[in-house]
């Protein structure tokens, strides 16, 4: 049985409620889901706070799979980055000194536990996998670039991405759709999976 098959069954399984099922799907993927999200969030702990969140939202989530919008990886990855992104907004929003403050009264027991740095093979993967889609961004045209890497990289929104660069907000979203479609059809001919709706 094919890995992608095994990660089917295993949501299908979280679905009908066994928790037993979250455990597999943790061991394979929280390397490469902690990889993005740390990336997005520029934080380890935050990013070691947020891994834990989105397994927490898989299993809840896991009836609304659809085997059809893509494999369980991409699934996972989209959980992952839209909470990251969620996460950098949210600092965005939050006052200066707030922050500072929960950070001074973080809970002393928690900081001593072990960090879980990924696989090995899970980093070597990741590695792979941004040098192809770095090369992939590469090739768009600039306009395009700029915009995915503003909403996907640095987790602007398309309005804020329009007043930043000036641009109507219709041009950004047909801009947006563009090179991510392009960016996929690259993607999918080096065997890498990238969901665009």
């Amino acid at each position: 049985m094919e890995r992608a098959e095994e990660d089917e069954q295993l949501i299908g399984r979280l679905a009908t409620g066994d928790t037993t099922a979250l455990d597999p799907l943790y061991d394979r993927y929280a390397g490469l889901v902690f990889a993005l999200v740390l990336r997005i969030l520029g934080d380890r702990q935050g990013a070691e706070d947020l891994l834990q969140e989105v397994f927490v939202r898989a299993w809840q989530r896991a009836g609304t799979y659809q085997q059809t919008r893509g494999r369980v990886t991409t699934w996972l990855l989209g959980i992952a980055h839209n909470l990251a992104i969620d996460e950098v907004r949210r600092r965005r929003r939050r006052p200066q000194g707030l922050a500072e403050r929960e950070a001074d009264d973080a809970d002393e027991p928690l900081l001593s536990l072990p960090a879980t740095d990924p696989d090995v093979a899970d980093q070597a993967w990741e590695r792979l996998r941004r040098t192809r889609i770095s090369a992939a961004l590469g090739q768009l045209p600039p306009a395009q670039r700029a915009i995915i890497e503003l909403a996907y990289f640095e987790g602007y929104t398309q309005s804020e991405i329009a007043a930043r660069l000036g641009e109507p907000l219709g041009t950004v979203k047909t801009r947006t759709r563009l090179g991510l479609r392009k960016l996929r059809d690259m993607l999918q001919d080096q065997g890498l999976e990238l969901e665009v709706d």
